[in-house]
């Protein structure tokens, strides 16, 4: 497990759900409509983004000159950008049978939204909430290649690139001291738009069909693309401890896990 292999992986994050609990009266609206009962935060990781790109670039075209797909306004949205929640079905089935040719794997962190821990753990700063999700997802990751390079999707003006910067060094303080070992590998962290990277739409898919088995308890999706997934966990489903961690030796199974 700490063995460093030479070469480079790249990461590509993206998040689904959002780390608010309060509106500005200081009411908890967690489950309310426009806040998720989860954050989930997950990355696709390759050592060949090209081989991910071009077949969802073909994608794209072949869509782009499909005369039934064209009647339908939505695909505007998808040439320029594939996004599971926006694309209609036709194009999101197009996407899922792409993805599962690819080479990659998926990991994620999908954390309840609870007040208490909400509260004690994280002082109840969104901040604090988020980047310590982002640092539990690369915890046991950045030790494996001699060069890791980071992208996380941005939208809108955001940008989250210092405070990622310290969860990425927080996941390696907290390997550190759990192997008793240090890290030598370089991490490059960037932020980037999902319509500027194909390998983010990639990964907003991923989250999706996630998202879809913890919150609709629809589970067609992420059983399609589960060969994809080395690791899942529920980080904040205690009552299942230690059993909130999925593999391939533990598959998720929504009856699994505590209702929401």
């Amino acid at each position: 497990m700490l063995k460093t292999n030479d070469g480079t992986m790249y990461f590509f994050v993206d998040e689904a759900g959002d780390p608010i609990f309060y509106n500005k009266y200081g009411k908890n609206i967690v489950g309310n409509e426009g806040c998720s009962k989860v954050l989930l935060l997950g990355f696709i990781r390759t050592e060949n983004p090209q081989a991910i790109r071009q077949p969802l670039l073909d994608l794209r075209e072949e869509i782009l000159n499909d005369k039934y797909l064209a009647k339908i306004p939505s695909v505007n949205k998808s040439l320029v950008a594939f996004h599971a929640k926006d694309d209609c079905p036709e194009v999101r089935e197009k996407v899922f049978k792409a993805i599962i040719k690819l080479d990659f794997k998926a990991e994620f962190v999908v954390a309840r939204k609870l007040e208490d821990v909400f509260n004690t753990r994280h002082h109840r700063k969104e901040s604090i909430f988020y980047n310590d999700l982002f640092s539990k997802l690369f915890e046991n990751n950045l030790h494996r290649t001699s060069k890791n390079i980071i992208y996380y999707a941005v939208r809108g003006s955001k940008d989250r690139q210092a405070p990622i910067r310290d969860a990425v060094q927080s996941a390696i303080l907290a390997f550190e001291g759990k192997w008793k070992t240090k890290i030598s590998s370089e991490v490059q962290i960037y932020p980037q738009s999902p319509s500027g990277e194909v390998c983010l739409q990639v990964a907003d898919y991923m989250n999706w069909a996630v998202q879809r088995a913890f919150i609709k308890g629809e589970e067609c999706y992420l059983k399609f693309i589960e060969d994809k997934i080395s690791f899942l966990v529920d980080i904040y489903d205690f009552d299942k401890y230690p059993k909130n961690f999925y593999s391939k030796s533990n598959k998720f199974d929504f009856k699994k896990i505590s209702p929401l």
